[in-house]
């Protein structure tokens, strides 16, 4: 069987020994040899089972089969190039689409405005971000890379820590007037506390206390949706437990405070991953830097 890149460098041949006139000249063009020459022109031949070069000692000429497959030979040399130029593109700048999946809160809050700030610098990047906490599979689902909070399970995939995902307790000040500041997680059932409704005992979120790992107490209010939590405590719900990245502004603005500090989950790991290769386009080595240049890098002991 006759390899793909000999097949193109049969077109290639084809084609230069009809635009030259003859089998020195394009030799000379491909930097070959004239006998070789023949011999790609013979084989292309025996393989397509036509004659496509009419030659005499003193001129040479296309058959009518010569004539259709040198203009189809044309176009599909013209089409390689373009792809070869496509490609040299996108390994000279960052160009092309950028999948990224990243977890849903800290993909709308940190991911979604850095990808935007990196569009701008780089215009020639689409960017397609899908919010989602399901683990996607980059090489089925064709994603560049994915932010993955917690511990990593795919060893075949490289990994860069990004930051710490922490969780807050807090509340509106007109709640905490109302119903006094918790001190301990034992004053938990004190009060209307709010969770997101795929919690469950599996899954939910464990408050630190002296006695050992508690969970979180059984919500007064449910949502699937965590920026409806937010605006729920902002309304005076009750206690809420997020992610720090959504509550950032409101703490800083005092429309929410924070309460239970010492008693808060522990942190978990927030990575950048993505598939091994040798040479990553532009693209995706460009935007890794971009995020860990604006995103606070977890403390190292």
């Amino acid at each position: 069987m006759v390899r793909n890149v000999d097949k193109l460098r049969g077109l290639e041949t084809f084609v230069a020994v009809v635009e030259e006139g003859n089998f020195t000249e394009a030799a000379e063009r491909l930097e070959m040899s004239a006998v070789m020459v023949g011999k790609y022109v013979r084989e292309l031949e025996e393989r397509l089972g036509v004659r496509l070069l009419e030659r005499t000692t003193r001129r040479q000429s296309l058959t009518d089969a010569g004539r259709v497959f040198y203009e189809d030979a044309k176009r599909a040399l013209e089409q390689v190039r373009l792809a070869e130029t496509s490609v040299e593109r996108l390994r000279a700048s960052p160009s092309g689409t950028l999948r990224v999946s990243a977890p849903t809160t800290f993909g709308a809050y940190v991911v979604a405005p850095l990808a935007a700030t990196f569009q701008q610098r780089h215009p020639r990047v689409r960017v397609e971000l899908e919010l989602s906490n399901r683990v996607v599979d980059l090489i089925d689902e064709g994603f560049d890379l994915a932010i993955r909070i917690g511990e990593l399970g795919d060893a075949d995939l490289i990994a860069k820590p990004l930051a710490q995902y922490r969780m807050v307790i807090c509340a509106s000040p007109g709640y905490l007037a109302l119903h006094g500041h918790p001190q301990t997680p034992k004053d938990l059932g004190a009060h209307r506390c709010l969770a997101h409704s795929v919690w469950n005992n599996r899954n939910g979120w464990m408050l630190k206390s002296a006695e050992g790992p508690r969970h979180w107490n059984e919500p007064d209010f449910t949502c699937n949706d965590g920026n409806g939590l937010r605006m729920a405590a902002i309304a005076g719900a009750g206690l809420l437990l997020q992610p720090e990245v959504l509550v950032a502004d409101d703490l800083a603005r005092g429309t929410l405070v924070q309460v239970l500090h010492a008693y808060s989950p522990d942190p978990r790991p927030i990575h950048i991953v993505y598939r091994q290769d040798r040479r990553p386009l532009p693209k995706l080595t460009h935007f890794i830097a971009h995020l860990l240049a604006h995103v606070e890098q977890p403390q190292t002991a």
